[in-house]
C-alpha cells in the first residue's frame, strides 16, 4: 500500500437465514473480538428501525454490550440518528458509555431517520421537523459534554466534562459542508450511497475549519469488502450481499441468505443496474486483487481511514475476510 490508513469495521447485526436477533448480536460480538485481535481501530454499530432483519435499533445498548465483551477496540455509533433523539438523552447515554469504557467510545451522528417516514414519526412523536435542527442539536450535545456547562440549568450526568469524539456521518454533500464548518471528522457511507462520495470529500477538505477536536480534515470511507482465498470464491460469497441489496431495491427484505452460484436467476437488468449503482464502492476478491483495487482507491481519494462492512453469510468466511483485508492493508 502506498499510504497507510487505519482500518475499522461497521456492523448492523444483520439476521441471517435460520438465525434471529440473538444470533445476530452474537455474530457481532464475535466479529468485534476477532478484529480487536487483528488490530482494527474501531467497530461501529448503526441505528436502524422497523427493519425485521437488523438487530441494531437500540444502538447505545448494543455499543455497551460489545464494549463489555472486548478490551481495547473503540466502539461507537455509525451512527446515532440524532433527529430521532433528544440531545440530552444521547449525552446521558454516551456519557454513561464513556464512564464505563473510558477512551473507547465514538459518537457518530447522522441526520437521516434510519427508517421509513411513518416510523420516524413514531420515534419523534409530534416533532417531525427535527432533521432541520441537526446542526443546532449537535451544538447542544457538545454543550452537555463541555465543562463550560457547569453553570447551566440543564446538565448531563454522566457526560459533563467527558471527551467523546464526535463524527459527522454523511451520504451527500450537505453533511460535508456541516462537518467542515464544525471542524469534525467526516465518515461517508460509500457502502450504499457512493454517488456523491468524491464530491463530498473534496468539499469537506476545501471548506474545513479547525476546531478544538480536530486541526485538519479527517475522512473515513465506509465500503463493502468481501475477501477470500480466490476471486471466484469471493464473488460467490458476495451473492449474499447482493441479494440483501436486491431486497432493499425491490422492498422484499429477507434475512441474509446463503451464497448462490450466480445472481442471474435473481435479478432483472434494471434491478441489477440499481444494485450495482448502490454498491459501486465494493471490493471483492483475493488478497492480490484487493491489494490492487484498494491501493488505487486509497490513492485516488486520499482517505485517512477505511471502514469495511462485510455481509457474508458464513461466520467463518466472514472472519477470514476481515483477516485477509487486514493482511492486505498491513
Amino acid at each position: 500500500m502506498s499510504k497507510q490508513v487505519k482500518l475499522s469495521a461497521l456492523d448492523l447485526s444483520v439476521v441471517i437465514e435460520g438465525g434471529d436477533a440473538a444470533t445476530a448480536i452474537a455474530r457481532t460480538v464475535d466479529v468485534a473480538q476477532y478484529i480487536e485481535q487483528l488490530g482494527y481501530k474501531r467497530l461501529w454499530l448503526a441505528e436502524h428501525h422497523n427493519m425485521e432483519y437488523i438487530a441494531s435499533s437500540a444502538t447505545s445498548v448494543l455499543i455497551g454490550h460489545v464494549a463489555g465483551k472486548t478490551t481495547h477496540i473503540r466502539v461507537g455509533s455509525g451512527g446515532v440518528m440524532l433527529p430521532n433523539h433528544a440531545p440530552l438523552a444521547i449525552a446521558e447515554q454516551f456519557g454513561t458509555l464513556e464512564t464505563l469504557y473510558p477512551g473507547r467510545i465514538d459518537l457518530g451522528l447522522g441526520r437521516a431517520p434510519g427508517t421509513d417516514q411513518l416510523t420516524a414519526m413514531a420515534l419523534r412523536r409530534n416533532n417531525p421537523n427535527t432533521a432541520y435542527h441537526f446542526s443546532s442539536d449537535i451544538r447542544e450535545l457538545q454543550t452537555y459534554f463541555s465543562n463550560d456547562n457547569s453553570g447551566g440549568r440543564v446538565r448531563a450526568f454522566p457526560g459533563e466534562g467527558l471527551n467523546i469524539p464526535f463524527w459527522i456521518l454523511g451520504s451527500s454533500t450537505d453533511s460535508a459542508f456541516l462537518a467542515a464548518e464544525m471542524g469534525l471528522p467526516y465518515a461517508f457511507a460509500a457502502h450504499f450511497a457512493p454517488a456523491q462520495f468524491r464530491t463530498a470529500i473534496a468539499l469537506y477538505k476545501q471548506h474545513f475549519k479547525p476546531s478544538p477536536q480536530l486541526d485538519k480534515p479527517y475522512v473515513l470511507a465506509c465500503v463493502n469488502v468481501i475477501a477470500a482465498d480466490t476471486d471466484e470464491e469471493a464473488h460467490v460469497l458476495a451473492t449474499s450481499m447482493y441479494r440483501m441489496f436486491l431486497g432493499i431495491v425491490t422492498n422484499t427484505r429477507r434475512p441474509l441468505s446463503p451464497p448462490v452460484p450466480s445472481m442471474d436467476p435473481y435479478w432483472s437488468p434494471e434491478v441489477e443496474a440499481a444494485v450495482r449503482q448502490m454498491t459501486a464502492c465494493t471490493f471483492i476478491g483475493s488478497d492480490k486483487t484487493l491489494a490492487a483495487q484498494l491501493s488505487r482507491f486509497i490513492e485516488e481519494t486520499g482517505i485517512n481511514e477505511l471502514m469495511t462492512t462485510s455481509n457474508i453469510y458464513d461466520q467463518g468466511a466472514r472472519l477470514k475476510s476481515y483477516r485477509i483485508l487486514k493482511e492486505v492493508l498491513s
